[in-house]
């Protein structure tokens, strides 16, 4: 019979074996930290779109004014900038995160997530509230295939950041030009490459934040570890929020108004 050697007999062995499970029980328990940040944000941005949509609240942001074709909601200068304002806590979140202290990064987090909130008002006066509850569990459900995947899967997925990379440039540029030729075939292409962008990133940003953890693990002391997290929180929610947004251009039903 073939001699199979038990490695746990090695001097040193045990002590890998520990080690590598801490290591994977301290990832476990990272990767809920995200994941938790991430959905209270969410839920926080949910709450606020639609408090603000069904409050007079609304009239702030998409008062009603008299048009030749009768009365119609327009977007007031605090609406622009409600859709502006969450670039601004990305940025500083994305380039500060190391000089932030964790109760600075946090809050921004919040903030953002306020903001966020706000810009996506419009979405209750566009489309019918059935519509976007559908659409957002459709998101949910690819999201959640995605990010698993993206954590399970073998395959070396840091090779399509630069590819996934160009997309994300290539539609914001699409996006932008599209604001002046309102072309709804273009639109309608963003959408499509755009949730084929999302749903890569989905698995890569979770590959790569596992990839990130196993490497930084020792390195990092808890209070990095805790800016971290509201940092990987932070793509994460952002990769939902877009895919939902185009899943929603593509098979949302619009308000008879909308």
């Amino acid at each position: 019979m073939a001699y199979s050697p038990d490695y746990r007999s090695f001097p040193g062995a045990s002590r890998t074996a520990a080690s590598a499970a801490v290591l994977d029980a301290g990832l476990r328990a990272y990767l809920l930290r995200v994941y938790n940040w991430m959905a209270s944000g969410l839920l926080l941005t949910g709450i606020v779109a639609y408090g603000i949509a069904h409050t007079s609240l609304i009239d702030l942001f998409y008062p009603v004014v008299a048009t030749p074709y009768g009365l119609h909601r327009t977007a007031s200068g605090l609406a622009f900038l409600a859709m502006l304002s969450p670039l601004a806590f990305v940025l500083v979140l994305s380039f500060g995160v190391n000089r932030l202290s964790t109760t600075a990064a946090q809050t921004l987090f919040w903030l953002f997530c306020v903001a966020m909130g706000a810009s996506l008002t419009n979405i209750f006066l566009i489309y019918s509230g059935t519509s976007i509850a559908r659409v957002f569990f459709i998101t949910a459900a690819t999201f959640a295939a995605m990010s698993i995947w993206g954590y399970t899967t073998r395959t070396d997925l840091s090779r399509f950041g630069s590819f996934l990379l160009m997309g994300l440039i290539g539609i914001i540029i699409a996006g932008l030009v599209n604001i002046w030729l309102g072309s709804a075939g273009l639109q309608f292409a963003i959408s499509v490459i755009g949730v084929i962008v999302f749903v890569g990133l989905t698995a890569y940003d979770t590959q790569r934040i596992k990839a990130n953890y196993l490497e930084f693990a020792y390195a990092d002391g808890p209070e990095m570890a805790a800016k971290r997290a509201v940092y990987d929180a932070l793509a994460l929610l952002l990769n939902f929020i877009n895919l939902f947004l185009l899943l929603l251009q593509l098979t949302g039903n619009r308000n008879s108004n909308g």
